[in-house]
């Protein structure tokens, strides 16, 4: 595996809970994508700090092929924010 579809959850003003966002995450190991992800989501909003009607607040999906990234275009890396619908086609 070479990447990895990370969830993170999201404080958004005018949100009554946090909503979780995905990120495609071009870094192998788990816990270094989580964090890259955790990054790029605090751009967005504050992250929640505990479960989310049993939703952890980062969470990875899935790890991503090397096939995979690049059919995708997703470089060694590179962070894509992927938006708050399940991400389907990544997965």
């Amino acid at each position: 595996m070479s990447g990895w579809v990370i969830g993170v959850m999201v404080e958004l003003s005018g949100e009554a809970a946090p909503v979780r966002h995905f990120f495609a995450v071009g870094h192998e190991d788990r816990a270094k994508a989580e964090w890259t992800a955790i990054d790029a989501a605090s751009l967005i909003g504050g992250i929640a700090s505990s479960p989310v009607k049993g939703v952890e607040p980062v969470q990875a999906l899935a790890a991503l092929t090397p096939a995979r990234m690049k059919k995708k275009g997703l470089l060694p890396r590179e962070v894509r924010p992927l938006g708050r619908a399940w991400p389907r086609n990544w997965l």
